[in-house]
């Protein structure tokens, strides 16, 4: 079966999110199994007027239920999982029940979810608008994501990069007009006025279609065709938060939220703050300042850990250069110790004219480390990459220092035959 006419989109001119239609056409798009591994059928239906956001131009669909009810007064409610148009222009329902061509229903639009998408998209028109009065930084593209949102930039001729003064401008002047509560008018327009619109500056983009062409006039800041959901007036969008900034392969990515989502981001933040104040025995106002002295506490703990390090390293290659005979290469291998160690007591070796081999096995991970002394001819990093890569081990490195990772239990035999090597 086919379709009859296209359906009327509903939330073209209407914020209305219940609606009655008839089912114009049903087909099935797909078997599949559930976590029972019982097979469940996917459908979809088509209706002559719908409420529901098909997915396009960066938002997601909507979700909601089509509600039928028989001759009998039995009432079959079908949630609606996920909204697509087809290159033909159809809108259709994904199901998990059929529904009989002919069919009259009722549906029902998730409202939660229509005014969460309607806010951020809303907010990216307002946003995109302010970085373009702002900074002359254009939107190339916009994603509605699960939890925030972002707009790809490109930046005016000479910029590279947005400042954190740039982005708390664009910030503020973006909730001015939200505060403003801008009204937001959608109209259709034909063709020619459209592109007419576009020549004159009115219109940033205009899209590839023929017909009438809806317009989207934001009070005093810009109009834009689009055929998504909006709210009513920027008042609606209910507040702009900025999250993150990125470099991205096309310009800049900015990460936002609007309305009830930057209440939760917020709500998400103090929260984290608190539980590190907590942490740190502090108030949430010192939390910057005590890190920082917890930072620079840590860099001179590692700092004075090295210096233990390296004391020990030089102890230890005393000891086995002392001990060793004459000529001989330096072996050993430490049990809780890791690969710097080992290279700091190869190294110090060398500094006695000494060729070294050094293992470390800390836990299930073993580490190897070889070093010679200037004037020496042996190439480090050849033998070592011979001997470990024929035990399944891997490492590296030039002709004076080399070293490789394996396992702990493989260290004792690898240093043998490192020496056997040399």
């Amino acid at each position: 079966m086919s379709a009859g006419n296209i359906a009327e989109r509903l939330y073209y001119d209407s914020p209305e999110l219940g609606f009655t239609a008839t089912v114009t056409d049903i087909r099935l798009d797909s078997h599949e199994k559930n976590e029972a591994g019982e097979k469940q059928q996917l459908w979809q239906v088509a209706l002559d007027r719908t409420a529901f956001y098909p997915e396009g131009g960066g938002q997601p669909w909507d979700t909601g239920v089509l509600v039928a009810v028989s001759r009998s007064g039995a009432t079959l409610e079908v949630p609606v999982e996920r909204v697509e148009e087809d290159d033909a222009g159809e809108v259709w329902h994904f199901v998990r029940k059929p529904l009989v061509e002919g069919t009259e229903i009722t549906g029902r639009v998730d409202a939660a979810r229509r005014i969460d998408h309607a806010q951020q998209h809303s907010g990216q028109h307002l946003l995109s608008a302010v970085f373009l009065s702002e900074l002359d930084a254009k939107t190339v593209s916009f994603h509605l994501g699960t939890e925030t949102s972002s707009i790809d930039l490109v930046l005016r001729e000479g910029a590279e990069r947005l400042s954190e003064e740039e982005l708390q401008r664009v910030e503020a002047a973006a909730n001015r007009l939200i505060f403003e509560d801008r009204v937001l008018t959608p109209r259709w327009v034909p063709q020619h006025v459209a592109v007419a619109m576009y020549e004159h500056g009115d219109l940033r983009k205009l899209p590839e279609r023929e017909g009438p062409m809806r317009i989207v006039e934001m009070q005093g800041v810009e109009f834009n065709a689009c055929g998504g959901t909006h709210v009513a007036s920027t008042g609606a969008i209910g507040g702009l938060m900025l999250r993150r900034v990125e470099k991205v392969r096309q310009g800049w990515r900015v990460e936002f939220v609007c309305g009830l989502r930057a209440v939760r981001a917020a709500r998400r933040d103090f929260e984290l703050l608190t539980g590190v104040a907590g942490s740190l025995s502090v108030g949430t106002g010192d939390v910057p300042g005590r890190v920082t002295a917890l930072l620079e506490d840590a860099k001179a703990a590692t700092k004075e850990r090295r210096g233990l390090i390296e004391e020990l390293a030089c102890a230890e290659a005393v000891a086995l250069v002392t001990g060793a005979i004459e000529g001989a290469v330096i072996r050993a291998v430490f049990v809780g110790k890791d690969m710097e160690f080992a290279k700091q007591v190869a190294a110090r070796a060398t500094g006695f004219g000494r060729t070294a081999v050094a293992g470390a096995i800390n836990g299930s991970e073993g580490a190897i480390a070889l070093a010679r002394p200037a004037g020496s001819m042996v190439d480090c990093g050849k033998i070592l990459r011979e001997v470990l890569g024929a035990a399944g081990a891997r490492g590296g490195g030039s002709a004076e220092r080399a070293q490789g990772v394996c396992r702990a239990e493989q260290v004792e035999e690898l240093v043998g035959k490192l020496v056997e090597a040399l």
